[in-house]
């Protein structure tokens, strides 16, 4: 299996902390969150071939990591160069990903101890998985609505009244490439950008079945410089 990491955003709400950095290359205990990523990809599931979506001072990331032959991997990059979505991001990585399953995950996202990588992978017998949160504000954040098999039935953004059986969208994924037939007939949303949950609603209205998966281990949206110095507090 392979990793395709989007990591192409400034992340604005960073304010200054990200003006030279994108956000995925800010610290946390000492290490890029994207460092820590990676490797716990390759540790946990096994994962040695990477595609990195940059795109906001990118030249950090490929000089952090280059060939990915420092940190035991092979490392390959597509430049997102039109700041549109999450959808239409994945598709840099298309060729490359070739007919290999593979992991999607955004570059802002930390699960440890890295162990759930491994239940992911582990997971991943029909069409695809989906992590999701037990317990987060789903007003916040995409709701997984999830059937009585654990499969997702529906993807609410945002969502004024929670649906039943429903579960924060943790912002990993695992998939076939037959999602990149649905990434590439998107069409701009309301906010007038391509999002990727569209695909992932897409794909489970044409008979695929995406498993929901609930994570076990410390998850963080690493969103805001709130978020970061609270992972970054003595233990």
């Amino acid at each position: 299996m392979k990793a395709v990491i989007l990591a192409a955003g400034k992340g604005t709400r960073m304010g200054e902390l990200t003006a030279h950095v994108p956000k995925p290359m800010k610290e946390v205990e000492g290490k890029p969150i994207l460092q820590h990523i990676v490797e716990g990809l390759r540790d946990a599931a096994g994962i040695r071939d990477f595609f990195i979506v940059i795109g906001w001072c990118g030249h950090v990331i490929t000089e952090h990591f280059g060939d990915g032959s420092a940190f035991g991997v092979r490392m390959a990059y597509g430049e997102q160069t039109v700041q549109d979505g999450t959808g239409k991001a994945p598709e840099l990585a298309r060729e490359w990903v070739g007919t290999d399953r593979f992991v999607l995950t955004y570059g802002d996202i930390l699960i440890r101890p890295p162990t759930d990588y491994a239940r992911l992978a582990e997971a991943f017998r029909e069409d695809g998985v989906l992590a999701v949160k037990d317990g987060e504000d789903l007003t916040k954040g995409g709701a997984v609505v999830l059937d009585r098999d654990g499969f997702m039935i529906d993807l609410v953004e945002k969502a004024a009244v929670t649906p039943p059986n429903s579960f924060y969208n943790a912002g990993i994924y695992l998939l076939k490439p037959r999602i990149f037939e649905f990434t590439s007939r998107l069409e701009k949303s309301p906010r007038g950008e391509y999002e990727f949950t569209d695909a992932l609603k897409a794909s489970i209205a044409a008979g695929d079945k995406l498993r929901g998966v609930t994570l076990t281990a410390k998850w963080a949206d690493v969103r805001d410089p709130g978020v970061l110095a609270e992972l970054n507090q003595p233990s």
